[in-house]
């Protein structure tokens, strides 16, 4: 094999290594959000933390710089791929360098700015595992479900926790997520002007995501009915 036919697969082997390097670092992270946020940690006096995802950021940032090159349409690229840069600089580093006043509850809703572009990763590398398009679509459905949940009950429960008697520990702040996100209710009721600002979006959310498994569900068992039709008469 030439170089210059060798170059196109070199540069999808270090995309690929790029983009599940980004899947373990927004792993890591939310581990990490997650036990400062149960043990009440302050993450900006964490410099363990503050390190970390300084260097995530740069990686992510580093990532948009390397595929700009690789990209067929450049100006395309730098259109569809700016929201990945935004979300990868390092606020929190920024925030702490310049000593910028900020509360509590805004400094961590901060935090998951990076988990955002984490998410977006997770959701392009797992539906990229599947040439079928709806096996695809519904791999990333169910990353950015499982993530909108999850972070949604990390958010109740550093909110509600001390401040709502029903919020006792973190499976209670989950089940809420879940029940507001699935539509059905619960009768856990936010006391916070956060957290009742997280339920509407919770809620929301599963409203515009729900039917779009329902939409799956259809166009699978269209494609299931086509193939065997022959069987089925």
């Amino acid at each position: 094999m030439t170089p210059t036919s060798g170059t196109p697969h070199r540069h999808h082997y270090l995309l690929d290594i790029l983009h599940w390097l980004i899947i373990v670092l927004s792993v890591l992270l939310i581990v990490f959000i997650s036990v400062d946020t149960f043990k009440g940690i302050n993450f900006l006096e964490n410099k363990l933390y503050m390190q970390f995802q300084f260097w995530v950021c740069i990686i992510f940032m580093a990532d948009y710089f390397i595929e700009l090159p690789l990209a067929t349409d450049r100006w395309r690229y730098l259109r569809t791929h700016f929201i990945f840069f935004f979300l990868s600089i390092p606020f929190l580093n920024l925030i702490d360098l310049f000593h910028i006043n900020l509360t509590s509850e805004q400094l961590f809703f901060v935090r998951f700015i990076p988990l955002a572009r984490g998410v977006l990763a997770m959701t392009i590398v797992v539906g990229a595992f599947s040439r079928n398009k709806l096996t695809s679509f519904l791999s990333s459905y169910i990353v950015i479900l499982a993530s909108f949940i999850y972070l949604g009950s990390l958010i109740f429960f550093y909110c509600e926790q001390g401040a709502n008697a029903m919020v006792t520990d973190f499976g209670t702040a989950l089940w809420w997520a879940c029940m507001n996100a699935t539509t059905l209710g619960c009768d856990i009721y936010p006391v916070t002007i956060p957290g009742k600002i997280l339920g509407c979006i919770l809620s929301v959310g599963g409203i515009v995501m729900f039917p779009l498994f329902t939409v799956y569900i259809t166009s699978l068992i269209r494609h299931y009915t086509h193939t065997h039709r022959f069987y089925l008469q």
